[in-house]
This record gives structure tokens, sequence and C-alpha cells, in this order.
């Protein structure tokens, strides 16, 4: 198979797998409003468009714990080790939908990463979590990343530098304006989801249920005010596969970036530099 055969079938895999759009995908399984949409992937990938607003698949309400403070998580700190003193402050205003695209990652602003918008608009997913407690990982996988968003915008960052290798890192970003309290009760609900399911959930919609063998903590990316990272383990034709997240809130600002490695069970790497050049673009 060639590496753009490859490429080809890694990116139905992760549109699969991610947004749960097709029974094949972990065993079952936007720029809204006529922008364009770019979903490119490789060995390691992430999929997903842009809208108006944000709609959420079985989450914890706004402003809710769901299951409260976790060690390491961003209730009562939101994994901030370094202390907030050392973490950069936001005004706290809430970008419009033009604002956040132009506030989104692009092209240039780190260095070796090409950004693109998601080809086709890519809906959501309707994976809702059997277990109600991982009902907040549904969410993300579903590319909705908790309630209340006002408006939310999605890119593509491909690691230019490894094109054509199997394993070249692409990873999607969603970023989404709340309020600052919304914004904090997506990180408390997803935290507490990632503590609670550690054993792995399932989850039915779409085109039939899907299954992730485990869910764990991982270092936390120390980006924004809050920030958390985390995988959760699908299963995709009896292999793993490997998905990981970085959450960060600032101010009123949640940004979501995820990767996956289609070609091996090992963790996938998901720079800290992305989360972190994000940052410095937010008001």
């Amino acid at each position: 198979m060639t590496v753009r055969a490859v490429r080809q079938t890694v990116v139905a895999a992760a549109v699969a797998l991610v947004l749960g759009l097709t029974a094949t995908a972990c065993g079952g399984a936007g720029e809204s409003g006529g922008s364009d949409d770019k979903s490119g992937t490789s060995g390691k990938s992430g999929t997903s468009g842009e809208s108006g607003t944000s709609g959420e698949a079985g989450s914890s309400p706004a402003g809710s714990s769901a299951g409260g403070p976790s060690a390491g998580g961003p209730s009562a700190g939101a994994g901030k080790p370094k202390g907030a003193a050392d973490r950069p402050v936001s005004s706290g205003r809430v970008p419009t939908a033009a604002e956040l695209a132009k506030l989104v990652l692009a092209t240039g602003d780190v260095p070796g990463f090409e950004v693109s918008p998601v080809e086709g608009g890519q809906a959501s997913g309707t994976e809702r979590s059997e277990e109600p407690e991982c009902a907040p990982l549904a969410s993300v996988i579903n590319g909705v990343p908790g309630p209340g968003a006002s408006a939310t915008v999605t890119r593509v960052l491909t690691d230019a530098s490894r094109e054509g290798e199997e394993d070249q890192t692409v990873v999607t970003e969603f970023l989404s304006a709340h309020t600052r309290a919304s914004a904090g009760a997506v990180l408390r609900d997803v935290s507490a989801a990632v503590d609670a399911c550690r054993k792995g959930f399932t989850t039915s919609g779409g085109d039939g249920p899907s299954t992730y063998a485990e869910v764990k903590r991982l270092p936390d990316p120390q980006a924004g005010e809050e920030s958390l990272a985390y995988q959760v383990t699908g299963v995709l034709e009896g292999e793993r596969v490997p998905l990981v997240f970085q959450l960060v809130r600032h101010g009123a600002t949640l940004t979501v970036l995820y990767t996956a490695n289609f070609v091996n069970a090992t963790t996938p790497e998901l720079p800290t530099e992305l989360a972190a050049a994000q940052v410095a673009k937010l008001p």
C-alpha cells in the first residue's frame, strides 16, 4: 500500500473513531455556516469544523462539577502544580465567532505546523455514554466539549516536517467561546470523568455501540489558566487505538487538542507548544 493510500485509510478511520460516525469504529460506533473544513491524517492523527453555537452529547450541566475535585485535575486548581502565579492571566472577555476565527492557530504560529480548516463541514458525533459519569468524555469525542459554547472553530494542525511519514503528527483543534464559569465547569466535569472511567466505557448512538477500553490521565500541558491531558483507548477492528486529548481553559475560551495513533498502540505525542501558542493569542 502506498503512503497516499495509507493516509486516506487513516483519515477515514480517524473520522469514524473520534466522531463515532460509523459502526466500524471502536467496535461500533465545524466551520458551520458555509466555511471550509480540512481533514488529513496519517499514522498519528486527529480529525474533525466551525459553528456559531455548540450542542452537547451527554455532558453534565454547565456549572456542575461531575464528581468534584480529583488529584491533578482542574478542579481546585485544574492541574496547576506550578501555582496560579506562574500561569498567564486572561482578560476574561468572551470572543465573538468572527474573533475566534482570527484567534485560532494559523500556519506560522507554531514552527513546522501547517494549519487548515476541516473539509466538508464535518458534523458532530452522536455517541452517548452508557455510563453517566463518562458522558463528558463522550462529548469531547463527539467534538462537542461541553455545553455553553457560543461559538466554535475547528482546525487541523499538521507537522509538515514529517510529510509522507507513517507516523506524521496530525492534531485537531477545537477552539470555543464560553463564559469563564461554563468553560471551567467543562474542565472539572472532564477531569472527574477521567478518574471515574479508568476501566473504560461504552457508548451508543450513530450506527452502533462503541467500546473504549481504558482512560488514563497524562502529564498536564501547563497551559492557560487551567489545563489537563488524558488518553482514551479505543478499539478499531480488534486493535487498540490510543487517542490523546489536551483541554485548556484561558479566560472564557476553551481549547481542545487531540491526536490518535493508528500505527501501533503507543501513546502518540501531542506537542505542548501547540497549546502554549494558542493561549498566547487569546484575550
